[in-house]
């Protein structure tokens, strides 16, 4: 999913759980939300959390980053949902089979998940919501994460009818899929944002407001948004008509949206928030605090490259961007939270092979800081292009730490690319994801957090009509290999994973992006609070098992 940077929002985020932001007065004075306050007021279950952003959207048909979907993750269930070790567990579905030639999924639903409103959860539902993502009317960017559901590809281009998705309801307690090919991780896909189940009544009722606010969105998840105040902060309240509420402890939690990482720390500092992440300036400081700590998430962060563009529309020109920028600087001093150098698009420690070796250790390094190199392709690409001097714009957060990488990014290509001139066009969350979409930037500082556990989830970004790709670039044999991985080599799983390291090499041949570095996290969470789960793939933290100790 679309990740947005800022240390602070990294911090806080894997810290705070990234919920989001408290949304007013009264999320400052809750648990653990005053200085001084008793110990046994700290027995009262509400958590305090921080944000850098604004949450996009919750509708799970148009939701596409990453404080969506960790929101819903929340306030939403999926027929499965992650659990405490990061395994599938049963969520609306209490079971499911699958047909000898593993095409075929039966899902059996409970019959105590509710909506919010009290209304039950059903077949339909789900029903409802999986064709809703891929009409074409609804313009999902995320349509393509359902496309191994037979006739999806065919029904998100207009060829066939929604009707003929493979998709339906035998009864309001079975739902039956059916698949295009047998995919061994079809299961870990429904804990998915994009699966969730959508009321349809509600959803009509509320229109182009469905997901825009509090009381337009229908909950069926441990928690409800019990109030959003646009760019302050939203608040979580524990949902009574959740199916499993006696696992739930917390009673609230309060996210406010702050963007300097020195007033998210005084803001831990005088007991107003129980979480807050930690950018460099703040780690030397804190690292022998006996509340700090850090982890390394399979996120990456890098530079998109528009290739329609000049001069990056001259691969030279890519390479030399990709080489001149010393990203091991830029992790340990900028950075300093645990974050390593990406010289990749798929992350270290996140899948294995067939062969049980780490995707990372089978492909290695595919790019490097280079100045000597990076100036001898810049000569050659302006020779090729004709031109001495180029000015581009680097569309980047409009976060405190985004502003620093920025700028870090503008000093090097400029100090290493002579003739170059780049300018910074900081934007918030949702207006930048926007400008994105429209690949209206030369350079976009961008990230990506995986939404299954499979290669694939990063791979497929660059296939040629991926909405999310938005560089321009296009690679006929790279998209082969990929749909091949997808399609005809899933019964050969070693052969599958050749195909897609292979992949991973043809996007450095011709370098659309340049990679900076997998995210690192360096935060401060209070002692008292406990089983936040971090999850490395999806919503990227549940608090349906947390609580105030």
């Amino acid at each position: 999913m679309k990740k947005r940077f800022s240390l602070f929002l990294v911090l806080l985020l894997a810290l705070s759980t990234f919920l989001a932001a408290c949304g007013g007065g009264g999320d400052d004075k809750a648990q653990g939300g005053e200085s001084g306050e008793k110990p046994a007021e700290k027995k009262e279950q509400v958590l305090n959390l921080l944000d850098s952003s604004e949450i996009p959207s919750l509708d799970s048909a148009l939701a596409t980053d990453q404080v969506s979907f960790i929101v819903l993750n929340n306030v939403m269930e999926g027929l499965y949902r992650l659990g405490k070790d990061n395994k599938p567990v049963p969520g609306v579905a209490e079971s499911h089979e699958v047909s000898e030639d593993g095409k075929t999924y039966t899902f059996k639903l409970r019959k105590d998940a509710k909506w919010s409103n009290g209304d039950p959860v059903t077949a339909h539902d789900f029903v409802f919501a999986w064709k809703r993502v891929l009409d074409p009317k609804t313009k999902s960017e995320y349509a393509y994460i359902m496309y191994d559901i037979k006739n999806a590809e065919e029904v998100n281009t207009g060829k066939l009818p929604v009707d003929q998705l493979g998709v339906k309801a035998l009864d309001d307690y079975t739902l039956q899929v059916e698949l295009k090919n047998p995919v061994p991780y079809f299961v870990s896909l429904t804990v998915f944002g994009s699966f969730m189940p959508q009321n349809e009544k509600f959803v009509t009722a509320q229109g182009d407001k469905y997901g825009l606010e509090a009381n337009t969105t229908l909950y069926n998840g441990p928690f409800v948004l019990s109030e959003w105040k646009h760019e302050q902060g939203w608040t979580y309240e524990k949902n009574p008509n959740y199916w499993d509420k006696d696992t739930v402890k917390l009673e609230k939690i309060n996210v406010k949206v702050v963007k300097d990482t020195a007033t998210a720390v005084n803001l831990y500092e005088t007991k107003q928030v129980d979480r807050v992440g930690l950018s460099a300036e703040f780690v030397d400081k804190y690292k022998n605090d006996k509340n700090f700590k850090t982890e390394l998430e399979p996120s990456l962060f890098w530079l998109r490259m528009n290739t329609k563009n000049e001069p990056l529309n001259n691969v030279n020109a890519r390479k030399a961007i990709a080489m001149a920028i010393d990203r091991q600087a830029m992790v340990d001093t900028l950075l300093n939270n645990g974050s390593i150098v990406a010289n990749f698009t798929v992350p270290k420690d996140f899948v294995t092979g067939p062969d049980g070796k780490d995707f990372r250790d089978a492909n290695g390094d595919l790019v490097s800081y280079n100045v000597d190199e990076a100036k001898k392709l810049w000569e050659q690409a302006k020779k090729e292009l004709g031109k001495d001097n180029f000015t581009i714009e680097l569309l980047n957060y409009d976060s405190d730490s985004s502003k620093k990488i920025g700028e870090y990014i503008k000093e090097e290509l400029e100090k290493n690319l002579e003739g170059l001139t780049v300018n910074i066009k900081q934007q918030p969350f949702q207006q930048k994801l926007d400008l994105e979409s429209k690949m209206q930037f030369d350079l976009s500082f961008s990230g990506w957090g995986p939404d299954y556990q499979d290669p694939m989830t990063f791979l497929d970004l660059w296939t040629t009509n991926n909405p999310h790709n938005q560089t321009g670039w296009s690679n006929a044999e790279y998209d082969k290999l990929i749909k091949d991985a997808k399609t005809t080599l899933l019964g050969d799983l070693q052969a599958r994973w050749d195909a897609m390291l292979k992949a991973e090499k043809i996007v450095f041949e011709e370098m659309p992006i340049a990679p900076l570095y997998q995210r690192g996290l360096a935060y401060l969470e209070r002692e008292y609070v406990k089983d936040i789960i971090t999850h490395p793939f999806g919503g990227d933290y549940s608090y349906k098992w947390a609580y105030i100790e």
